[in-house]
């Protein structure tokens, strides 16, 4: 595999703040990974370069649905044999995937010192990167807590069922309560109608409005689409083999929402500063402010 060098010519790239965003779930189903892969192309379609970690620590599948085939993964990288830019895979339009270990028990329930083995890993990353996408597990394990914690933006996925609604708002309130979470992003997917993605986001408002001290942002809607499902059978990217549908241009806009999202702490939003927070939530350490 080519070398991902820092320096590409571009002023200051190894310096650049990173977007770190957590993609995340109440439940499994609701087309979390999907979003997490076709928000990835769509991001490098826009000329971002882009790195996905699946950490779905246990059922690692977003290389599944992108057709890839990695040797190594981040098992290898816990037990030393070998390091993140060794099991760095490469997707469609370029963007680069840290693939987890699917269906190995261990990897979904790390310790805190294989935690901190995995968090001090992404150290020697290096290279020119825009955009950190962390594909967690659903629900509320303490590695998707560590993850969501650790990101600057907190990308829920809500499909139109009363589970998914119930478990993301059990996901935001211990987010909350236990992390110090104040802000989330909603995305509705699966969307039967234009409006059904506003109505969803608005039930978890209220409900959260209600009980919790968070603020809630719509991010947009993918609609539930016939080549969004013939893509997945395909193990390709819908962004990438049916640009023209309308999960195709929802993934694009939700692309251009997630580029005027804001890098909290400015010069401190490179990877270093995500590693600190990895650190910082996986010890149970108070929130950062």
């Amino acid at each position: 595999m080519a070398e991902w060098n820092a320096d590409d010519g571009r002023d200051g790239a190894a310096a650049r703040a990173v977007k770190v965003i957590a993609v995340t779930g109440g439940k499994g189903g609701v087309g979390k990974t999907t979003v997490s892969a076709n928000l990835a192309v769509a991001l490098a379609e826009r000329g971002r370069e882009v790195l996905v970690l699946d950490a779905d620590l246990g059922l690692a599948n977003i290389d599944v649905l992108l057709g890839l085939q990695p040797r190594w993964n981040l098992g290898h990288v816990l037990a030393g044999e070998r390091t993140l830019e060794d099991i760095m895979v490469t997707g469609p339009r370029g963007i680069r995937i840290l693939p987890a270990s699917s269906g190995v028990r261990r990897m979904a329930n790390l310790g805190p010192l294989e935690h901190a083995g995995l968090i001090r890993a992404f150290s020697e990353l290096s290279g020119r990167l825009d955009y950190l996408l962390v594909d967690t597990a659903a629900g509320i394990h303490d590695s998707v807590l560590t993850f969501a914690r650790a990101a600057q933006h907190a990308l829920v996925v809500v499909c139109d069922e009363p589970a998914s609604l119930t478990d993301a708002y059990a996901l935001i309130k211990v987010l909350s309560r236990d992390q110090g979470l104040g802000r989330f992003k909603v995305v509705a997917s699966q969307t039967r109608s234009p409006g059904e993605g506003r109505d969803l986001y608005q039930k978890l408002v209220r409900v959260c409005d209600r009980f919790l001290d968070v603020t809630l942002e719509y991010a947009g809607a993918i609609p539930y689409d016939e080549f969004a499902r013939r893509s997945i059978q395909r193990q390709v990217a819908v962004v990438e083999a049916y640009p023209g549908c309308l999960a195709s241009q929802a993934f694009k806009n939700l692309a251009a929402r997630a580029d005027t999202w804001a890098v909290p702490g400015g010069a401190r939003g490179h990877l270093e500063f995500f590693v600190e927070r990895m650190v910082m939530a996986g010890s149970g350490a108070g929130a950062l402010q």
